[in-house]
């Protein structure tokens, strides 16, 4: 991994968060936050932004699991989840709160670093997805716009349907707008009219 990463790690077991830290820092990533309880390890990430928390499940005033769920709630950050033993159900709710690896204890170096690649990795589809979904649905949005102003320019100055998208197209090209725009202030207008 090239990349120096931020890290904020919780952990209720002193002398385990040491040893997650020294072997954090020995992949040549930097520790910006220290929890021991995970009201702590929320505060910590939200004030700090890390690139990635890598919290113990079971943890004084707040779970492990409800920590990152709170995370997620403020600003969506990839985690990972620590765990002395493996347990079906914490495993399923860990995916439900969105939780990107599930390690069990004890953890060694090479098993952090696979955690934080491919963790690193889902999360970055994660991101793709989200703006795709984004963009989908912003052309969605401008196709409907478009349409509704193609429907009036059709009623209002008698044109077959080309004709009437032709005609949007020269006025968004003539205006130097987006055509999504240009239907967005047609269809504006045309409410107006119809008001008076």
């Amino acid at each position: 991994m090239e990349k120096k990463l931020r890290i904020v790690l919780a952990e209720d077991e002193y002398l385990v968060l040491l040893g997650l830290k020294s072997l954090v820092e020995e992949l040549g990533h930097v520790v910006v936050g220290e929890a021991t309880d995970g009201v702590k390890a929320v505060e910590l990430a939200i004030e700090q932004q890390p690139d990635i928390v890598i919290v113990d499940i079971n943890m004084p005033n707040l779970d492990g699991l409800s920590a990152v769920k709170r995370i997620n709630e403020k600003l969506f950050i990839p985690s990972i989840i620590v765990s002395a033993y493996y347990d079906e159900d914490l495993i399923k709710r860990a995916t439900e709160e969105g939780v990107l690896y599930y390690l069990i204890k004890p953890v060694d170096q090479k098993d952090i670093k696979i955690a934080l690649n491919i963790s690193l990795a889902k999360f970055e589809e994660f991101k793709k997805l989200q703006e795709e979904l984004k963009d989908a649905k912003k052309a969605l949005e401008a196709r409907k716009y478009i349409e509704k102003a193609k429907g009036i320019v059709m009623e209002r100055m008698n044109m077959k349907e080309e004709e009437a998208m032709k005609h949007l197209q020269k006025m968004s090209r003539d205006h130097n707008q987006k055509l999504v725009d240009v239907a967005k202030e047609l269809i504006k207008a045309d409410s107006l009219f119809k008001a008076k």
